[in-house]
């Protein structure tokens, strides 16, 4: 149910490999079961933040039951998971997060309600 979707123009050798390290790494922030989190990174080509072409991200996390208390400790973790693997300075990070509720979240013919 969590999903994050990555966009960055930071140069993105293995789009597969981050997937996987994104899946793993959201698991533990969450605690929730990796077979149901899902990762898009989504290089692009030009992104410009504060008018400037550096590296930059802008980051979406969606979760069933994600609260505003956790989202200050996740936007360190987040930050500092993409400034390990691409190498974008938190200043340079923006996520949007949003708590979805069980009923709106759809999987399997259902719903999570």
């Amino acid at each position: 149910m969590p999903y994050m979707k990555i966009q960055t123009n930071a140069p993105v050798s293995d789009a597969e490999s981050l997937s996987k390290k994104a899946s793993s790494f959201l698991s533990e922030q969450l605690g929730k079961p990796e077979q149901y989190i899902m990762i898009a990174v989504e290089p692009v080509g030009t992104m410009l933040f504060a008018g400037s072409t550096e590296k930059t991200v802008f980051a979406e996390l969606k979760s069933i039951g994600l609260d505003d208390s956790q989202t200050k400790a996740l936007s360190e973790a987040v930050c500092g998971f993409l400034g390990n693997e691409l190498g974008v300075p938190s200043d340079r990070v923006y996520i949007e997060f949003a708590g979805v509720p069980r009923a709106m979240w759809g999987w399997n013919k259902g719903t999570f309600a």
